[in-house]
Formats: structure tokens, sequence, C-alpha cells
């Protein structure tokens, strides 16, 4: 049986996030689904995963279908959570959507990638930030 890193990515290495960064994540994640709710989003998935990559949540926003990248933060040690969404990443997520929208058919529909920050704040004051269209198709 040939083991893989997690998350499987060709030609590189990556620890397994902890379970406190998993938690982080995940609350992360919540709360983005609800903000998105309240600004007329419709999640149509969530952390849709494949073997070189995973799309946080799918949503749709007046008949575009929305790709969306959350970042969650406790504090700024990893510096600002919108900075982590690289060129390197924008191609994984322009290679999951592209894999989403052959497996959907729904190659007709307009899309677009957003980014939703998520501040963590132990006062429970969290903050969610929302960039629409922030980037474009990459190859």
């Amino acid at each position: 049986m040939k083991k893989f890193s997690w998350p499987f990515l060709s030609g590189g290495q990556k620890q397994a996030p902890s379970a406190a960064e998993q938690k982080t994540g995940s609350r992360g994640e919540d709360m983005a689904v609800l903000f998105l709710e309240k600004q007329g989003y419709t999640v149509l998935d969530r952390n849709y995963r494949r073997r070189f990559g995973e799309i946080d949540i799918v949503a749709e926003e007046g008949g575009v279908l929305v790709f969306i990248e959350v970042k969650a933060r406790k504090n700024n040690r990893y510096g600002n959570p919108f900075e982590a969404v690289d060129v390197r990443k924008q191609k994984k997520l322009s290679r999951m959507a592209q894999d989403y929208i052959s497996r959907h058919k729904m190659e007709d529909r307009p899309a677009r990638f957003d980014v939703v920050a998520v501040r963590l704040n132990p006062d429970s004051r969290s903050e969610v930030e929302l960039i629409r269209d922030a980037f474009d198709f990459q190859e």
C-alpha cells in the first residue's frame, strides 16, 4: 500500500493540520456560511474534495456559481488571511473548480472566486470579511 502525506500534493510534502487548526478552520467555515447566507448566497456544497485539493464552499449568488476559499485566523501570526491565497493556491482552486464544473455538468454557468477571511477574536466578536471576484481562473 502506497502512503501519501496529507493532503496529497504532487511534488510537495505538507503536514496534517493539528486538531486545534482543524477546529479553527471548521469554526471559520461555519461562520463564513452563516455570513454568506445572510448576504444572499445559497450554499451548494462544502468541503468538495478531490485527490489534488479541496474547495471550502461552493455556492450560488444571483445565478453565478461561486467557489469560496475560507481563511480563518485566531491572530496575525501567519499574516493577513487574504495573503494566504497566493498564485499557487489560486491555480489549485482553479483546477478544483474546473473539476467541479465538469462533474456537475455546469459548463454553461458563469463562475467566479470569492475569498472570506474570518478573524476569530477571543472576546467572541469575530470579524468576517468578503472579497467578491477575488481572482480570475488560473492555468
